[in-house]
């Protein structure tokens, strides 16, 4: 559990210009398959405490309209699939 205030910088955090409006942010972490995709991930430490994970992806998509919808789809669908799990794993669990 992170018991620092909110206006407190994290270990993780980049400090300087990441840092603004009350938020901690760390250094981008950039996954780049050159012309074909990137993912760029921020760990984002809210005003109020809260930790989340920023994600930005970029593919690119095929030159004809049925593939590069069927390549959203799939891409969809596989997003959909990681945050649900991401979700899951960062749900409270009642004490039992």
């Amino acid at each position: 559990m992170n018991r620092r205030s909110p206006d407190e910088h994290t270990e993780w955090c980049a400090r300087g210009h990441h840092c603004g409006l009350g938020e901690h942010r760390a250094d981008p972490i950039v996954v780049d398959l050159p012309g074909r995709a990137r993912a760029v991930l921020v760990r984002v430490r809210t005003a109020t405490g809260r930790e989340h994970a920023e994600v930005r992806v970029r593919v690119a998509l095929a030159r004809r309209e049925v593939a590069a919808r069927r390549q959203l789809v799939g891409l969809l669908g596989d997003l959909r699939q990681a945050v649900t799990a991401a979700a899951i794993v960062a749900r409270p669990r009642p004490w039992r």
